[in-house]
């Protein structure tokens, strides 16, 4: 069903939390190389084995990247095949992962993408705000000042992005994005695709007052940041042109 080839580096999508949401493809590319790499083998260990399967695991987390980099090329160089995949969702997106490709590459061997789940993606899936340009920043300097720096940035631009944050400072990256432009419309993801998966939105003041008053914050947090009216339709006015000219 599937093509495989002698000495290629996977890169697997997995779930950000319900393993329900795993491909069929990544579980086949998981039973048919000869090594899985992954950013923590206690967490890969345990979604391989809640599929029933067994295979030799190579550690490859953001400390030890460029390293263990060298040790998959080693395997690639003889015949080996090699799954990589981080603690969850897609390599690469906020995740170790880019190291590791860029070197595999340029050591000749090829690299195969595995789709999968991606927290970015998820979150915007259901944010229901529209907009033909869309940012993603991932996680902001935990620094105040560089975080209020990149985020006045961002929202300078007028285009909706997308923001990773801790419960510890979800409330702080909350009030600076109510304090720079309180209108904005917010939409924030906590565990999604989890048990207690929640989607609250509304303008950024209404969002931060949400979580603000709550006594324990807990979980992992997809923010979206929509962007403002202008940059809006702007977007629209670009895409209209394009469809004229196409036709």
């Amino acid at each position: 069903m599937y093509t495989y080839y002698v000495s290629v580096l996977y890169i697997v999508g997995t779930p950000i939390g319900n393993l329900g949401d795993i491909t069929f493809r990544a579980l086949e590319t998981f039973k048919s190389v000869d090594v899985i790499a992954c950013e923590d083998t206690r967490h890969t260990l345990q979604l391989l084995t809640h599929f029933e399967i067994r295979k030799p695991l190579v550690s490859c987390r953001s400390q030890n990247e460029q390293e263990a980099s060298q040790k998959i090329i080693h395997l690639l160089d003889e015949g080996q095949t090699v799954a990589y995949a981080s603690d969850a969702g897609t390599p690469g997106i906020s995740d170790p992962g880019a190291v590791l490709v860029t070197s595999v590459r340029t050591a000749g061997h090829n690299v195969v993408p595995i789709p999968g789940p991606s927290a970015f993606i998820t979150l915007v899936s259901v944010a229901g705000v529209g907009g033909k340009t869309l940012m993603f920043e991932g996680f902001l300097s935990p620094k105040p000042g560089r975080r209020r720096s990149r985020l006045r940035e961002l929202m300078d631009t007028g285009y909706a992005f997308v923001l990773y944050e801790s419960p510890f400072r979800i409330v702080k990256l909350l009030a600076d994005i109510a304090d720079i432009e309180y209108e904005r419309h917010v939409v924030v993801g906590r565990e999604l695709t989890k048990l207690h998966e929640e989607i609250v939105e509304g303008t950024a003041t209404e969002v931060h007052a949400d979580f603000a008053a709550r006594n324990k914050i807990l979980g992992e947090f997809v923010v979206f940041v929509s962007g403002n009216k202008k940059a809006q339709l702007l977007d629209e006015n670009t895409d209209n042109i394009g469809r004229g000219r196409s036709r």
